[in-house]
């Protein structure tokens, strides 16, 4: 009896590590801007994305502070992870 009770807690721990990996798989997206898809990109709840090439050459205007990122497509504002 203990050793199954054990042996569904170890598959319980399992399930939830690939939960939590699938959760926080990142997809490939294809920039709005260049068109390019690549590993990486800031990505809006809209579903705007831009790579981070992109992303350098227009902070200027999607930025005011360095701190956050104004989405074009719905004006919603996003941090840089940086705070």
């Amino acid at each position: 009896m203990i050793s199954t009770e054990i042996k569904t807690e170890g598959v319980a721990e399992k399930e939830r590590i690939e939960r939590r990996q699938r959760r926080r798989r990142t997809r490939d997206r294809e920039c709005h801007c260049c068109g390019r898809t690549t590993p990486f990109s800031w990505t809006c709840r809209c579903g705007f994305a831009i790579c981070q090439e992109c992303m350098n050459e227009n902070v200027w205007g999607l930025s005011c502070n360095g701190i956050t990122w104004h989405c074009p497509e719905c004006g919603q504002q996003n941090g840089f992870g940086n705070q």
